[in-house]
């Protein structure tokens, strides 16, 4: 991996010397990471990445090595505040601290590798009855992937329906015309008529619509 990295495309235009270990690590390894950082990053909002970084203090693998009471414990305060009480907030850091020192002791429990393993196993052993608390933190972490998901669709969707020729289409329209192009399976199932009468709900009009 010392040996002298010899590229013969760019060799005539940059004449530094490079280790081959230097050249993977860097020009390879390295940039592709930043390249899968910066999709990320454009991809997804702050607030999201910093949710899938918290739900990973939950994960179950490698013998709970990654389990973090604190994390989960801001998690609820930060990003779930109207479904957990404060007398629930409380409780929530003894409740997890317990849960830490008893699961991973369980044999049916201690190889877990998903976050839906484990959910589907404390509902089978009777524990989320033990930890209701840790037990509804899990499950409002799995509905991250439909969140997720949804926000790739909306990207996915943008390409197309914003094209070079809508490109001065505000907000509003960009965001309700969105909606009808992902949702499309239920806006096929409206007619016209039931749109014009919704239309005409709205307010009074002078005249009538026809139908």
């Amino acid at each position: 991996m010392n040996a002298t990295y010899s590229d013969i495309i760019q060799s005539r235009c940059n004449k530094d010397i490079v280790s081959v270990e230097h050249h993977y690590r860097v020009d390879v390894f390295t940039a592709t990471m930043d390249q899968q950082l910066h999709e990320l990053k454009s991809r997804f909002s702050e607030q999201t990445t910093e949710l899938l970084i918290f739900s990973m203090a939950l994960n179950s693998s490698c013998g709970y090595k990654h389990f973090n009471v604190e994390k989960n414990c801001h998690l609820a305060e930060k990003y779930y505040p109207k479904v957990f009480s404060e007398h629930e907030k409380y409780h929530l850091k003894y409740e997890l601290e317990l849960f830490f020192r008893d699961v991973p002791n369980h044999v049916e429990m201690k190889n877990l590798i998903t976050i839906t393993q484990l959910c589907r196993s404390l509902s089978e052993s009777g524990k989320s009855f033990s930890y209701p608390l840790v037990d509804r933190l899990i499950r409002l972490i799995l509905t991250l992937p439909v969140s997720t998901a949804t926000t790739e669709r909306a990207f996915s969707a943008m390409k197309i329906v914003k094209t070079s020729l809508r490109n001065k289409m505000e907000d509003d329209f960009l965001s309700d015309y969105l909606i009808v192009y992902i949702e499309k399976e239920i806006a096929e199932k409206f007619t016209n008529n039931s749109i014009i009468d919704d239309f005409d709900f709205m307010k009074k009009r002078r005249v009538q619509l026809n139908q």
